[in-house]
């Protein structure tokens, strides 16, 4: 997927995937609610991978948000395939949180708004470098 993109490693982009991964665990092992883990969860995800993709490859803060979206926009697809029921991994607590059990619209608004916020945030940090 981001293949072309020359290897590169920024330790900036790293620490702030890795505190976002931090932040998901806490979530995922503490938090059983209806707002911060179905939809803040959802929203940090991408900009954790968004951080994630940046540590590793000199791709554009467009093109790596797009192609995380669609990644994001992939695995929720999948769960509206039912593919983890599917594949008899459903009961596998990892599996279940990393691929989900059913498809929610309202994740898919949530991936969009955590993009569009990193897209806006990487405009106005570019801006003010300059």
């Amino acid at each position: 997927m981001f293949i072309s993109q020359p290897m590169i490693f920024n330790r900036t982009y790293f620490i702030i995937a890795a505190l976002l991964l931090m932040i998901e665990i806490l979530i995922a092992l503490f938090v059983n609610d209806k707002i911060v883990r179905p939809y803040i969860g959802d929203f940090l995800v991408v900009i954790m991978l968004y951080c994630f993709v940046k540590s590793f490859t000199n791709a554009s803060v467009l093109k790596a948000a797009i192609r995380v979206l669609l990644f994001a926009y992939f695995i929720e697809f999948l769960q509206w395939l039912q593919l983890s029921a599917k594949l008899g991994i459903s009961r596998n607590k990892l599996a279940h949180t990393v691929l989900g059990s059913y498809f929610e619209w309202m994740d898919m608004l949530m991936y969009t708004a955590g993009i569009a916020v990193v897209i806006i945030w990487e405009k106005f940090r570019f801006n003010k470098e300059r």
